[in-house]
């Protein structure tokens, strides 16, 4: 099966996503927050700076508890605070 390539939507939520995600980590050290969250640091990195726009469902979750962010926070900077979520990839 073919990914299908993210919309433009798609890329700025990451974005803000990433953004967010930043600002929650504040000063704490990226490598420790990615082992808190099962991830790599390079994986972290590339979500933080918009170069991995749509993480996977466990890695949200995961960054989430490791971050202590509500996970309906991190859905409404996706939805870029509004209530109508982005449309889904086919």
């Amino acid at each position: 099966m073919v990914r299908q390539p993210l919309t433009p939507e798609q890329i700025e939520a990451g974005r803000r996503l990433g953004a967010l995600l930043r600002r929650a980590r504040a000063e704490r050290d990226p490598a420790e927050v990615a082992q808190a969250a099962g991830i790599s640091p390079e994986t972290l990195r590339k979500i933080e700076t918009g170069r991995l726009p749509s993480p996977g469902f466990g890695t949200i979750v995961s960054l989430s508890e490791a971050l202590d962010l509500p996970l309906h926070e991190l859905a409404a900077t996706w939805r870029g605070g509004g209530d109508q979520p982005l449309k889904a990839v086919s």
